[in-house]
């Protein structure tokens, strides 16, 4: 793998306590953008960036239509559409049909960042209910990029991450409290 430019990150339940705690110990010197699909059930995702906002060390905003993947910003899909990323690192938004029932779906996001990061992309799947977001890492995969899920174990809910296991494999499984260690280990050098 070349040196990480992005981080993308899907959960679905139990995913806002997992997300609080691996924001909170990601490095502030982090050189990679950090782009995150969560499945809230909410028609507005400022509340999640607002939470998150309170235990990260990296501002937290929404990923907007055409705006680019800022580095060392983590930047939350948009309810109610699909987040791309396209090959010059902006954002596109779709109201493309649902996805594993979901929109935004993991999937979308992780496909079109495998696409534009290549081999310069880490794929996290954390815990959820269902399983977005195991296909996408696959792509990631294929494209030379490191994917990460979270112990199944250790997930507040284990069915995608087993899912990820079960269809695309892992780089790395490890329990949340290794993950952004993990991370920073892998982007700093």
């Amino acid at each position: 793998m070349s040196e990480p430019r992005a981080i993308v990150i899907g959960c679905s339940a139990g995913g806002l306590n997992a997300l609080e705690r691996l924001l909170a110990e990601l490095d502030t010197a982090l050189p990679a953008t950090v782009i995150i699909c969560a499945h809230t059930g909410s028609s507005d995702v400022e509340l999640l960036c607002e939470l998150l906002s309170r235990h990260s060390r990296l501002p937290v905003i929404e990923a907007a239509e055409r705006e680019p993947a800022h580095v060392g910003v983590v930047q939350v899909a948009p309810s109610g559409y699909h987040l791309l990323v396209e090959h010059d690192a902006r954002f596109a938004l779709s109201v493309d049909p649902k996805v594993n029932f979901c929109r935004p779906s993991i999937d979308v996001l992780f496909t079109s960042a495998a696409d534009a990061y290549r081999d310069t992309l880490i794929g996290v799947l954390l815990t959820g209910a269902n399983q977005d977001g195991a296909r996408g890492l696959a792509d990631i995969r294929r494209q030379g990029g490191v994917a990460i899920v979270q112990d199944p174990g250790d997930a507040e809910v284990a069915t995608m991450p087993q899912a990820g296991l079960d269809i695309a494999g892992a780089d790395y499984c490890v329990p949340l409290n290794d993950l952004a260690p993990l991370l920073n280990r892998l982007c700093i050098r």
